[in-house]
């Protein structure tokens, strides 16, 4: 069993607001962002908190961010191990480990992340939860708004990241870089600005408010105005947790591991990523670059064969891959999610 250091820090205890009701159990949530950015303060919060409420103060949640409790890339065993009850896990830090899923990280196929969001928990949870998942309950799924290429030099084609050293928001980004003769960089996000600026890193993908949350403005000053990428983390629960649970408990916490709620999750990020791009357009010192729809053709044709070595993944695992995109596929358009 994998060892995952517990930091005694600050915690937080989402009390519920009728002392009198008993508390039936204490479930130990955690993550790894910063606890006052916009993942945090308009997805997990609300979601922990709108639990202990209907449940009615029977489900105490503790929540333990910014890496209290373990890495970023632990988060996933720490679940699935028990050492927490409920785990934020991006499953893009574990290469190959969870090769269907690593299908929402490919590039230019979703440009609405709170429809993909919808889409997404649908379609994952028919085809491929039960296969690289079944020893967790899948809670949520929580994309950020489309994220954008920032760099320190203008890159607005596939040809500039050549000879660039990027920092890929997970491992199929990480391949893109490759892919297009650039060098992934693979940091968590909060050590994101430390690469930059020791030189480590000339570039990041990344969500608009993250330019924010994690002092980017001065270190990456140039973007490229497209939605790129999505990164859809997703909240998972240990099973024995789960199944310790009451029916009526059970039943709160199905309440809310549902497809509306990944987008009611994912909707309170996108007002914050959206809020920060305008914000970054206000300022004089950071410049946006358009890029024209042969450019955006460009990006899209160069990124098409990761969709070939997703296959290559998934087949190898003894998935079906071809009915699993094209179940993707549906489910996007389904939703008015596809780019």
């Amino acid at each position: 069993m994998k060892k995952v250091s517990v930091a005694l820090g600050a915690l937080l205890s989402l009390t519920a607001g009728n002392a009198a009701v008993a508390q039936e159990v204490t479930l130990r949530l955690s993550h790894w962002v910063p606890p006052t950015i916009a993942p945090a303060t308009k997805g997990i919060n609300p979601w922990a908190e709108s639990v202990q409420e209907a449940s009615e103060g029977r489900i105490a949640i503790q929540i333990f961010p910014a890496q209290q409790l373990g890495k970023a890339p632990d988060h996933y065993d720490m679940a699935q191990q028990g050492i927490v009850d409920i785990a934020y896990v991006n499953p893009g830090y574990t290469a190959g480990r969870f090769p269907i899923y690593a299908l929402t990280e490919i590039p230019f196929m979703a440009d609405d992340s709170v429809a993909a969001a919808k889409a997404i928990h649908e379609w994952y949870m028919e085809n491929g939860a039960g296969a690289e998942m079944s020893d967790v309950k899948v809670c949520f799924v929580h994309p950020h708004g489309p994220g954008a290429l920032h760099s320190q030099e203008t890159i607005t084609s596939p040809e500039d990241v050549k000879g660039k050293n990027i920092r890929p928001a997970h491992a199929t980004m990480a391949r893109f870089v490759s892919l297009l003769g650039g060098g992934p960089v693979q940091v968590p996000a909060p050590e994101v600005r430390e690469a930059l600026s020791k030189g480590t890193a000339e570039a990041v993908t990344f969500p608009w408010g993250a330019m924010f949350d994690f002092k980017l403005t001065d270190e990456v000053p140039v973007h490229l105005d497209m939605p790129f990428y999505l990164s859809s983390q997703v909240m998972v629960m240990n099973q024995g947790s789960y199944d310790g649970l009451s029916d009526e408990n059970k039943a709160v916490i199905d309440d809310h591991c549902t497809p509306d709620w990944s987008s009611k999750t994912a909707a309170g990020w996108l007002e914050d990523d959206m809020a920060a791009r305008d914000k970054l357009m206000a300022d004089s010192g950071q410049t946006f670059n358009t890029p024209t729809d042969e450019e955006v053709a460009a990006w899209r044709e160069a990124a098409l064969p990761l969709i070939d070595e997703w296959k290559e993944s998934v087949t190898a695992k003894g998935g079906d891959a071809d009915a699993i995109l094209e179940a993707y596929k549906a489910a996007l358009e389904a939703n008015d999610a596809a780019y």
